[in-house]
């Protein structure tokens, strides 16, 4: 059999031992062309793992040396990575949207409330011209006798007529603005008591959740009842607006029932049975003495023991 590895050769490549392989098949076409294209191969395979390690290693390499900014956070300065200094720059910019729309919605609540101040004025004004011109042409009404004057100037009376007939026209004008003013004025007092009850509710709510619950009616039913208890009036109640009112009643009641029901909670105590303290054992039962007793007996056999164990039995 022939070497197939001579000697200054012991350690073969890939392409050698794939040369050495194909001597033996006896193949001398494919002992040509065969190494090369295994060569060839090992070659891609070389370059595919350097390709793939190359991205790994610049990776971390980014990782490595990310750069670092220095910021001011609450008047300390620190470093930080760029993707903190977005984050960061993008939350500071939604707050200060978010800020810029509140105190814009404040200005426009604030606008609106001069506004209505100013129309309110405005009204009160222009009702006080009205009343003032209500009693200038009723006075100019009075203090003329036309009975008299149409005896003795015709003419003349159907001129006072005239004019009267003119001021009651315009009187009643002026009354008609004065209801109209005056009912504008009653509807907007109607919607800001509404408004001032609801908030009044909520308040209420907040501090006596029972009130919004499924006893919420019960409750009321109690403090109007506790009210009437101690003086208060049905109209008195019909006009009460603020919720302090209402908790005062609410807890001036709570503490009147609790004081009524501290008789009942001490009788219920002193019957309870006494609770032994932590520590103590409980006193011995009259069986556990005598065994004692006997015990001891055996113990000593003196006559004074025996004596005590008789009286056990007696």
């Amino acid at each position: 059999m022939e070497n197939t590895n001579p000697q200054g050769s012991e350690n073969l490549n890939v392409s050698q031992a794939a040369s050495a392989f194909l001597g033996l098949m006896g193949d001398d076409g494919a002992d040509k062309g065969q190494p090369e294209e295994i060569q060839a191969a090992e070659e891609v395979v070389e370059e595919s793992a350097d390709s793939d390690s190359e991205p790994v290693e610049e990776e971390a390499s980014e990782q490595e040396h990310k750069p670092r900014y220095k910021a001011k956070v609450g008047g300390e300065e620190i470093e930080v990575e760029i993707d903190e200094l977005i984050n960061g720059y993008q939350r500071n910019s939604d707050y200060t949207k978010k800020s810029q729309a509140l105190a814009e919605q404040r200005k426009a609540v604030e606008a609106e409330r001069v506004h209505l101040e100013q129309v309110k004025q405005e009204r009160q004004a222009y009702a006080q011209k009205l009343q003032a011109l209500d009693q200038f042409l009723s006075q100019q009404n009075k203090g003329e006798d036309l009975d008299a004057l149409k005896e003795v100037d015709p003419i003349g009376y159907a001129v006072k007529v005239a004019e009267r007939t003119e001021r009651e026209k315009q009187l009643a004008i002026v009354r008609a603005e004065q209801q109209r003013i005056a009912n504008q004025q009653q509807a907007e007092h109607q919607q800001n008591l509404q408004r001032h009850i609801a908030s009044e509710a909520e308040k209420l709510s907040a501090i006596i959740p029972e009130l919004s619950g499924n006893k919420g009616d019960e409750v009321r039913k109690q403090i109007r009842e506790y009210a009437k208890s101690v003086g208060w009036t049905d109209a008195e109640l019909g006009s009460v607006y603020d919720h302090r009112a209402v908790v005062t009643l609410y807890r001036a009641m709570k503490f009147e029932q609790l004081q009524k029901s501290k008789p009942e909670i001490n009788k219920k105590v002193s019957q309870a049975p006494k609770m032994l303290k932590s520590g103590n054992s409980a006193p011995p039962t009259q069986s556990q003495q005598d065994k004692q007793v006997m015990q001891r007996l055996r113990q000593t056999g003196k006559v004074q023991d025996a004596a005590k164990a008789f009286e056990r039995f007696l």
